[in-house]
């Protein structure tokens, strides 16, 4: 009997639960505008700060590749995993503290080793024997210079580390024409989100709060009663036309 009883009152519980949400869609559906106005006002003030308050930053790639250090003719696989892993070995050795320095010291940069450092984006190609060299600075001209400098100064001294053979450079790096952050379409996208997030929140909270009746299932599912009568909103036309009457009856009396 008691396990019957406990299933009842957690389906009358789902049951309300169900309601509350179906009501809040509606109150949701109410305020629909100003949900819409919030979206297109959080896309329009994150495409504004993108646009005016963020400094746009660009990228520039060059490119070294690691040759074989197999005196045959024919590079077989073994070659070919021991090139892939001697080229994260230049990975991790092209952001030593003497390379880096070097190239802050000859390419008269305002930079440190942690500065810089924070600017190299170096990794293997996957599944191939090419380094990938990035520099992301707000000058792109400055991203390009720095990519070329630290790739020759890879071929110059790496070689020497490690006593192999010297890598090539497979592309230079240029001057990076769009930049690579920030993206406008993302920022504007997450800037809508948050708006239209911001309103439900709002109208969300709003709703929760509000503990005013506004109908007879309001009122019974609350107190489990039904209401004998309910007193409908707006003009009813036999009492307004009383009320009419009797001012009329005033004005006369009062001549």
């Amino acid at each position: 009997m008691n396990q019957q009883t406990e299933i009842d009152v957690k389906g009358r519980q789902n049951e309300e639960m169900e309601i509350d949400l179906l009501e809040l869609l509606d109150y949701f559906r109410a305020h629909a505008i100003v949900i819409v106005l919030g979206f297109l006002a959080g896309a329009l003030i994150a495409g504004l700060i993108t646009f005016y308050a963020i400094k746009p930053s660009y990228t520039a790639t060059s490119k070294m590749y690691m040759v074989s250090s197999s005196t045959q003719s024919v590079v077989d696989l073994t070659d070919l995993n021991i090139g892939q892993s001697l080229s994260k070995d230049y990975v991790e050795l092209l952001k030593t503290r003497p390379i880096i320095e070097a190239v802050i010291e000859e390419q008269s940069l305002p930079y440190n080793y942690n500065e810089l450092t924070g600017m190299l984006q170096l990794s293997v190609i996957s599944d191939t024997r090419i380094i990938a060299i990035k520099v992301t600075s707000q000058d792109p001209e400055e991203a390009m210079v720095i990519a070329n400098a630290l790739a020759d100064k890879g071929v110059k001294e790496l070689p020497k580390l490690m006593e192999t053979p010297e890598p090539h450079i497979a592309e230079y790096a240029i001057i990076p024409i769009n930049p690579s952050s920030p993206s406008m379409s993302r920022n504007v996208m997450m800037g809508a989100l948050i708006g239209m997030i911001l309103v439900l929140g709002l109208y969300t909270v709003q709703f929760l709060l509000d503990d005013t009746f506004k109908s007879a299932d309001d009122i019974e599912r609350e107190f489990g009663v039904i209401p004998l009568t309910v007193i409908p909103e707006g003009k009813i036309a036999g009492f307004e036309s009383t009320e009419k009457t009797k001012r009329e009856r005033r004005k006369k009396g009062s001549k």
